[in-house]
């Protein structure tokens, strides 16, 4: 008998962002710019994606559910878009639900005229700010944390826009990377301890911001820097300024590993690293700390690449490519027989008996956090012939959640956090299991100055998770 099924996603085994941003100020293509950017960063969410445009006639906005190809594949579209400034957002969202009405960039009417925010990362403090704000006659249109930004941001009495945004910025608690859009002015802001990325750029006069530097290369536009931590970069026609409000400052640094562990695309610089280096390295340092007898070492693709090409070199074991990865896995709504195993993981990775049959493997991932898929690739190697499979992880045990802006499954979902090496190896059941040290880790990516959030490998976070907020996935949505 046959069943209709929506199988879940195939990357589900993994921690998923939850956005990525970009916005352009000056330049006579704006939203084709903008447009260009969000297909760079579409990595970082594909649950939505919008843009909205700054004309003299006001702003302009179009938000769709699906890829950025999808939302924007008319050119009509784009053209309606009016305007020489431009921000953008692509989502995922930190909970199970999903719906137009979260999508962003979001626009609202207040005393600044209309506006326009995008945000990626996560307000830890958002349920205590929505009642406190419901309590003073607000009214919320979405299950945002995001929004309860443009709440504070009208109660401000300050004669400046500045002031105002300052400090409506310094009574959120957590992650955020964001940009806001008006008839004349694009702004750019980051968190006090910077978990999230956001970097700074140029094309042709106008200036941009992105998520990643990745977006730059697309459109040809030069990386500045980064926007630093407690930042605010206001730009418009006179040009572009930087304030550091005495509000925003904190000497504590919160920017989060695993952006360079997994999620940042490995072209991109990011914290001031090359994504591509630093996962290098700590396939190096893998190697190092957990050597196995072997005849090639395999990459999980794509994002074990890095870190397998790292331990190979370190190791001086045969890199090559034992899996081969569809980049075309849609959706599927068939449900086949018993029979045919691992069905799901077959649909995105086929194994290469040619490179597999005989031989001792070591293969590469990035990360492991249910251990489901893990089991599943093992088993595939397995079957095409692999003689020893021995998992290797460029980084340490993911034993609890991320609460700034990164989808991970609940602590008692987390394989690690209940289960020790020896166990979890057992169930996916290689012949050996090597994870890469906290402290490793920490040296691969050149933390001198312990400026990283590690509190998805060591509960260690680096602000406080308020007591509201235990079950990471009935938060408010983060951007």
């Amino acid at each position: 008998m046959t069943h209709s099924l929506l199988l879940p996603r195939l990357d589900g085994d993994k921690p998923r962002e939850a956005c990525g941003v970009f916005g352009v100020f000056g330049h006579s293509e704006a939203s084709n710019l903008t447009y260009l950017g969000l297909h760079s960063l579409q990595h970082r969410g594909q649950e939505s994606a919008g843009i909205v445009s700054a004309a003299a006639d006001g702003l302009h906005s179009h938000l769709g559910m699906g890829l950025v190809a999808d939302v924007f594949g008319r050119e009509e579209v784009l053209r309606r878009l009016r305007g020489t400034a431009a921000i953008g957002h692509v989502r995922y969202g930190t909970t199970g639900e999903s719906h137009i009405q979260n999508a962003q960039p979001f626009t609202v009417e207040c005393r600044e005229g209309a506006i326009g925010v995008a945000h990626n990362g996560n307000i830890v403090n958002a349920l205590a700010l929505r009642r406190r704000l419901e309590k003073q006659g607000a009214i919320f249109r979405s299950t945002m944390d995001t929004e309860a930004l443009v709440h504070l941001l009208v109660r401000e009495q300050a004669e400046r826009f500045e002031e105002r945004l300052a400090s409506s910025l310094a009574q959120l608690q957590g992650a955020y990377s964001m940009v806001l859009l008006t008839e004349t002015l694009l702004v750019a802001v980051r968190d006090p301890l910077g978990f999230r990325p956001l970097a700074l750029g140029r094309l042709d006069g106008a200036h941009v911001v992105a998520s990643e530097s990745c977006a730059f290369e697309l459109i040809g536009a030069e990386y500045v820097r980064e926007v630093e931590p407690g930042e605010m970069i206001f730009i418009d026609e006179n040009g572009l300024r930087s304030e550091r409000p005495e509000a925003l400052a904190d000497t504590r640094a919160g920017r989060c590993v695993f952006e360079l562990v997994y999620f940042a695309r490995p072209d991109s610089l990011v914290f001031g690293r090359s994504v591509w280096e630093s996962r290098k390295a700590m396939g190096r340092r893998l190697a190092s700390e957990n050597p196995v007898p072997a005849d090639i070492v395999i990459p999980v693709p794509d994002s074990g690449v890095a870190a397998a090409i790292g331990y190979a070199e370190e190791s001086g074991v045969p890199f090559d490519l034992g899996l081969v990865r569809s980049h075309y896995v849609g959706r599927t709504f068939i449900e086949p027989q018993q029979s045919i195993r691992n069905f799901g993981v077959k649909l995105k990775l086929a194994p290469v008996r040619a490179a597999l049959d005989g031989k001792r493997v070591v293969v590469v991932d990035d990360s492991l956090v249910r251990g489901t898929t893990s089991r599943k690739i093992v088993g595939l190697l397995r079957q095409a012939g692999a003689a020893e499979v021995h998992l290797r992880i460029s980084s340490p045990p993911t034993t609890d959640p991320c609460y700034f802006g990164v989808d991970t499954p609940t602590k008692q979902e987390l394989i690690a956090s209940t289960h020790s090496v020896e166990e979890i190896r057992r169930y996916v059941t290689a012949d050996t299991l090597g994870y890469l040290s906290l402290e490793g880790m920490h040296t691969a990516v050149k933390n001198g100055d312990g400026g990283f959030c590690d509190g998805c490998f060591s509960g260690a976070y680096s602000l406080p998770v308020l007591s509201e907020v235990p079950n990471h996935r009935k938060r408010l949505f983060g951007g």
